[in-house]
């Protein structure tokens, strides 16, 4: 292996990852719901959130709860969910996160689970991997000829019944 670097189990890097921040990947999915939300009145309201993330209002209360007393959120009982400037900060990064995976598997030619995926996968990619992966999309982006070579090859793939 590279550097030494040791194997551990998913759970293991999940343990390690653990100190490096205060959030759950559960807390991301909402704080990036939430920004998601808020965006054009600043504001959410928990029914909101819940029917956005396809949960009952008491979880979404829960976990507003917990975001709050983190300092993400400004929230009262049966009021408005805001944004404090550090979840908005987050909310910011964790969609951009989230928006350059989905780009990234976009360009693959991945469709089926799409979505899934992207949720699975963007909790548990370092920050080195996102950048590079963020830099390679843009690099595509302003070169389209890759992504069209790319598309070409996966189609004479699947013709020959290799994929």
């Amino acid at each position: 292996m590279d550097r030494q670097e040791k194997f551990h189990t998913v759970r293991g890097y999940a343990l390690q990852k653990q100190g490096s921040h205060d959030l759950t990947p559960s807390m991301e999915d909402y704080l990036e719901m939430i920004y998601r939300l808020s965006r054009d009145k600043k504001y959410t309201r928990i029914n909101d959130l819940a029917v956005a993330l396809n949960v009952q209002p008491p979880s979404a209360t829960r976990m507003v709860r917990r975001l709050a007393k983190a300092d993400y959120l400004k929230y009262e009982r049966y009021g408005a969910v805001e944004l404090t400037p550090k979840g908005e900060e987050m909310g910011a990064r964790l969609l951009r996160r989230h928006q350059t995976l989905e780009a990234f598997f976009r360009q693959l030619g991945v469709t089926e689970n799409l979505l899934k995926d992207t949720e699975k996968i963007e909790h548990s990619l370092s920050e080195e991997t996102l950048r590079c992966i963020s830099l390679f999309v843009e690099f595509t982006r302003t070169h389209p000829e890759i992504i069209k070579l790319f598309h070409q090859y996966l189609q004479d793939h699947k013709h020959q019944g290799k994929t």
